[in-house]
């Protein structure tokens, strides 16, 4: 059996009030980076000496990795590289970048690379995640996506999800369903609710399950104190009996609607690929999906359908038509599954880490 030590550190202090916004997250990832290399360094003083540490880049915990053990190996998890142009930012033309988010864009990359100069070797889930590192820096990092667990994320044809209202919907119903953590237009929220007008009214007869939260994880906040759900509502009118926003689910009930779901619409700018894609992919959905990058590193024409971003009337027509023929749509039903459980399996991704140890110690 192996035992596993849970060491949490403390940023001596929280971040420095009226600070340049440019640096916040600079000063905020150098105490957390501080406060971690105190408990390696009591670690380090009791006999402690790590062959490998792993640890996400993001948030300067590793920054001063080296600092405390010269000698041992770092391995970073790299995410995510920001550009101004090319990549998230500048993607959607209603949230176009300022002058002040392009310098700010540039600014945040420190932290990044502060940590690609350290490390021995670096992680990133995706090609394309990946290739937005510094060329000169790309040697140092392996394609390796954590994966899902596909003996838990699987289809289930007894699977039943009950509404707030106290309706049971099943497989048998007419399911669309769309998952994000926080309902955003960095997920394709805004476009998602500009195609329900259509859905509803080319399916009279499907509910639409919403899940996701009203905070936002990604980009700017909406004008007016409004959540995006609460503006959009404002701004759209379909028949909300039909429309169900869930909230922020446990995961079986979660897995649940994926289970149930007649055709699951993922979109999201170029960005950080969501685990939510795959799950819905190994559960055996109809997705229909941004032909965006990274997604469309995961999804064919054999898998799954891509759709335009900005076309709500696209993604209306392939809900429509997932729901309309379902029987046309079995074998990219199954085809999505085998998909994940080649590529992005958690065993395979276990294994492939483990590779990486053996390489580097």
């Amino acid at each position: 059996m192996v035992q596993v030590a849970n060491l949490v550190y403390k940023p001596a202090r929280a971040i420095t009030q009226n600070i340049h916004h440019y640096i916040a997250g600079l000063e905020s990832a150098v105490l957390n980076g501080q406060a971690t290399a105190k408990v390696m360094d009591t670690l380090k003083q009791k006999g402690f000496m790590p062959d490998v540490v792993i640890g996400h880049a993001g948030w300067g915990e590793t920054l001063y990795v080296k600092d405390v053990f010269p000698d041992t190996k770092l391995i970073n998890y790299f995410e995510f590289f920001y550009h101004a142009n090319g990549a998230d930012t500048d993607f959607d033309p209603e949230f176009s970048n300022t002058l002040d988010d392009v310098l700010r864009i540039r600014t945040k990359n420190s932290i990044n690379l502060l940590s690609l100069h350290a490390s021995d070797a670096g992680v990133s889930p995706t090609q394309w995640q990946k290739s937005l590192y510094p060329s000169e820096y790309q040697s140092k990092i392996s394609v390796i996506h954590e994966g899902v667990n596909t003996d838990i994320a699987k289809p289930n044809s007894k699977a039943a999800f009950t509404l707030p209202n106290g309706q049971k919907l099943t497989a048998k119903d007419k399911v669309v369903t769309y998952v994000a953590r926080n309902l955003e237009p960095y997920r394709g929220f805004h476009q998602f609710m500009r195609a329900l007008p259509e859905i509803c009214q080319r399916q009279p007869d499907c509910h639409v399950l919403i899940v996701g939260g009203d905070e936002v994880s990604y980009g700017r906040k909406p004008d007016g104190g409004l959540s995006y759900r609460e503006k959009l509502m404002q701004e759209m009118s379909f028949d909300q009996s039909r429309v169900h926003f869930l909230g922020r689910l446990p995961y079986a009930d979660y897995l649940s609607v994926l289970q149930i779901s007649s055709a699951h619409v993922y979109l999201t700018v170029p960005f950080v690929l969501s685990w939510s894609l795959l799950e819905a992919m190994a559960v055996e959905c109809v997705v229909i999906a941004s032909n965006t990058a990274p997604v469309s590193e995961v999804i064919s024409s054999e898998n799954g359908l891509l759709v335009d971003f900005f076309s709500p009337r696209e993604i209306a027509e392939k809900v429509d038509e997932a729901l309309t023929n379902p029987a046309k749509f079995a074998l990219m039903r199954q085809n999505a599954r085998k998909t994940v459980i080649k590529n992005y399996n958690v065993q395979q991704s276990v294994q492939q880490y483990q590779h990486l140890l053996e390489t580097l110690i």
